[in-house]
């Protein structure tokens, strides 16, 4: 009886991060985020008792891309938060 609540929430919480990490304005959230739907991806290939493909998704999916999009943000500096500036001029 717990293995379809342990299920239906873990595709809940893919589904919440997923939307999360496509709709964030803020870029260094959706990368954490992003993050975030890696290790819960990885949760769900084990629960799928596929535990080759969850130590892949974990590794690449959540370690090595997000560390590459962490790096990417850090060097994107000003427009790291996603918002405009008022009016179109720099000030």
């Amino acid at each position: 009886m717990t293995d379809w609540l342990l299920d239906s929430l873990l595709v809940f919480a893919l589904l919440v991060t997923a939307v999360a990490a496509l709709l964030s304005r803020n870029l260094f959230r959706a990368v954490v985020v992003f993050i975030a739907f890696g290790v819960l991806m990885a949760v769900a290939w084990v629960r799928l008792q596929a535990p080759d493909i969850a130590l892949a998704e974990a590794a690449i999916g959540a370690g090595l891309t997000g560390v590459l999009l962490l790096d990417a943000v850090s060097h994107l500096g000003g427009i790291r938060t996603g918002e405009s500036n008022r009016g179109g001029r720099e000030q």
